[in-house]
């Protein structure tokens, strides 16, 4: 078995907010305007927008490119609460790589 080449790259959020993405963040503009140091808990979908590859005579890190394609905001504390625990499960299967608890996952 082959092992994966690995391509470390910067990675940029597009700056366009797309019309339904604007629509889902509309109702919780006011607040966020508010509230300098406010969170907020969203689930997202980013998708590919560009991918930069430099050349071998450039020094340049390669990057990609995301855009936020589709985004819900937890509307209640309850929301919130439950995606904050799978963030927390997300972030414990992605870490425990090689650790004992890799097979519990």
């Amino acid at each position: 078995m082959s092992t994966p080449i690995r391509i470390d790259a910067d990675v940029k959020l597009d700056s366009k907010i797309l019309t339904d993405v604007a629509e889902a963040l509309e109702p919780h503009a006011s607040e966020m305007f508010k509230q300098r140091q406010g969170r907020w808990v969203a689930v997202i979908e980013l998708a590919h927008v560009e991918r930069v590859q430099p050349g071998p005579d450039e020094d340049k890190d390669p990057s990609v490119k995301l855009r936020v394609t589709d985004l819900e905001i937890a509307p209640t504390a309850a929301f919130e609460n439950e995606i904050r625990q799978l963030l927390r499960d997300l972030h414990q299967r992605r870490t425990s790589e090689g650790t004992l608890d890799e097979h519990a996952a």
